[in-house]
């Protein structure tokens, strides 16, 4: 059962994040990249902040913990996301979200050499490059039909990737056994203490203005996409392993294809299909247990043992 419930707060994550994307592309219509970070992080720190509150949460305060806040922080949602809504200027929002799912590689690779339980094994592996596979698939009508998406666009969203990455495994290894919420609540207020000066500095957010649809869609992101997104994602990441919860950024896509098909009318084609079924044929691949058998002794080796 518990099995189950893993796979469905994966998908409540896909679903809050999912969207994500697109909401970073209407909201950067006008606003930018930074002031966009900080309103995010800032608005999302706030809530998290009121409702560990309300629920009699606390903070700790050992230095140490909010030392490792503050670098999972900077890799979680500081860097990335400044990442992303710049990288988001020059490439679409599709485009992101499949860059996005490399975050699993990067993991992988990552919590190999830094954790002791999180190995990787042929599963992980092969379940990697076929769910990579299926967001090549994905990304071959653009590339068929002449992208001509900006090459720092699409390595800032790469490097966002591996940030993640380097979050996931690094919040697995220190912050696992936290008191409930503190951890993505101190993350997000180091987050805005890190981007809200620069946002004032170089980007003067208090004299400029923004249409509504750019409120509405950072509301979304610093709501949905964050406080509630977070909360999930660390009871998630409690109860698995940062290659398990990376897994989310394979359905991402996914769900950016539905929402584009529903929404904008995008058309439903084979090559959606295919490469969105061999990305869950991959997350499915790389969450099976490895349970290598041991090898049969020789005759002769169980003489000697006698």
């Amino acid at each position: 059962m518990m099995k189950y419930t893993n796979y469905l707060l994966l998908l409540a994550l896909a679903c809050l994040w999912g969207p994500s994307f697109l909401f970073i592309k209407i909201a950067g219509v006008d606003m930018p990249p930074l002031t966009m970070a900080a309103f995010r992080v800032g608005i999302a720190a706030l809530i998290l902040g009121c409702f560990v509150f309300i629920i009699k949460g606390r903070f700790v305060r050992d230095s140490k913990f909010w030392m490792h806040v503050a670098i999972s922080g900077l890799f979680a949602q500081g860097l990335p996301f400044v990442l992303i809504n710049w990288g988001e200027q020059y490439i679409s929002s599709g485009l992101a979200a499949i860059l996005n799912g490399l975050t699993p590689l990067f993991t992988i690779v990552l919590a190999n050499f830094a954790t002791k339980s999180d190995k990787i094994n042929p599963y992980k592996l092969g379940g990697s490059i076929l769910g990579f596979v299926g967001l090549c698939i994905l990304l071959m009508p653009s590339l068929n039909n002449g992208f001509s998406g900006s090459t720092w666009g699409i390595l800032a969203v790469v490097l966002a990737a591996c940030s993640y990455g380097i979050a996931l495994v690094y919040s697995k290894t220190f912050l696992q056994n936290a008191p409930p919420l503190t951890a993505p609540t101190g993350q997000l207020i180091m987050s805005t203490i890190y981007v809200l000066p620069l946002a004032l500095i170089f980007e003067k957010p208090h004299v400029l203005s923004y249409a509504l649809s750019s409120y509405v869609a950072i509301g979304f992101l610093a709501i949905m996409g964050t406080a509630l997104a977070f909360i999930v994602y660390f009871t998630l990441l409690k109860r698995t392993n940062s290659s398990f919860v990376s897994q989310v950024t394979y359905l991402m896509p996914v769900f950016g294809v539905v929402l584009g098909t529903i929404f904008l009318n995008e058309s439903l084609t084979s090559i959606l299909i295919i490469g969105g079924s061999v990305i869950l044929a991959g997350m499915a691949l790389s969450n099976i247990k490895w349970n290598p058998r041991p090898k049969k002794m020789t005759d002769c080796q169980c003489l000697t043992a006698n």
